[in-house]
């Protein structure tokens, strides 16, 4: 009988993550364009890992609040940015109420199940009138790499779960309105995405976010999925000493009616 296990996905190497997907965070700057702040405004960023994009937000004189699961990502964050508020917290289990002109988050929804719950706490954590802007993993996303990585987790007799929650468009908006949001824009877009580190980037990607997959794991059975893996995706995703990640992205933003 293979082995059922529901990845910690609380343990983020922040160092890892700082150095080698700096573009988790970089794709984002066009999502807090969409934002667009305001001095004064109290803005929670949910997912804010090393807090980059909380201290962009804080940059137009907003009161910013950054929440991670990671405490060794809130830890760097509060480094990086030590005049800025951060805590470790779960986004499903927000005990905010109606405290936020805006809720942001860039790159975290699809990590927080149920998701159902995520959406509750958005929506008691904003004030009536309050936004929502957020992008995350949508239907299809890194779908090609993690049909590879749950069937080489398999083949070592681990259970494949997926952790993740890449809904479409429509079943987000359906998610939102029946909480109430009044939702303006949701859409999916196509976003391959270079993996930095060179013919190395595809395994330092499951290193840091693939990584939850290999607790329990010996050392022998993480170099056999990971091998696997490369072996099977090469020449699909490397190219020209580059690997793709097929990422998929949902964008959305929605209103808490006054």
């Amino acid at each position: 009988m293979k082995e059922e296990r529901t990845p910690n996905t609380s343990q983020w190497d922040a160092h890892l993550y700082d150095a080698k997907h700096a573009f988790v965070w970089k794709y984002g700057a066009g999502l807090v364009e969409m934002l667009a702040p305001k001095a004064g405004e109290r803005i929670l960023d949910i997912g804010c890992g090393t807090g980059h994009l909380t201290a962009q937000i804080a940059e137009a004189d907003a009161e910013v609040t950054g929440i991670d699961s990671g405490p060794d990502m809130i830890a760097q964050a509060r480094r990086g940015y030590p005049a800025l508020q951060f805590e470790v917290a779960d986004a499903t289990k927000l005990r905010y109420e109606d405290e936020f002109d805006a809720v942001f988050s860039n790159a975290a929804l699809h990590w927080m199940k149920p998701p159902e719950h995520a959406v509750t706490g958005m929506w008691r954590a904003l004030r009536p009138g309050g936004r929502l802007v957020a992008e995350f993993g949508g239907r299809g996303n890194v779908q090609t790499i993690a049909g590879s990585l749950g069937a080489a987790i398999e083949s070592v007799g681990v259970k494949w779960r997926s952790p993740w929650y890449f809904p479409s468009a429509e079943e987000y908006t359906n998610l939102l309105t029946k909480q109430g949001f009044e939702v303006k824009h949701a859409a999916l877009t196509e976003r391959p995405t270079h993996l930095e580190g060179g013919a190395d980037g595809l395994r330092l990607w499951l290193q840091m976010f693939g990584g939850v997959f290999f607790e329990g794991l010996s050392e022998e059975q993480r170099t056999a999925v990971t091998m696997r893996v490369e072996e099977e995706l090469r020449p699909v995703l490397f190219r020209d000493g580059i690997w793709v990640a097929d990422y998929v992205r949902l964008r959305v933003v929605a209103l808490k009616p006054s």
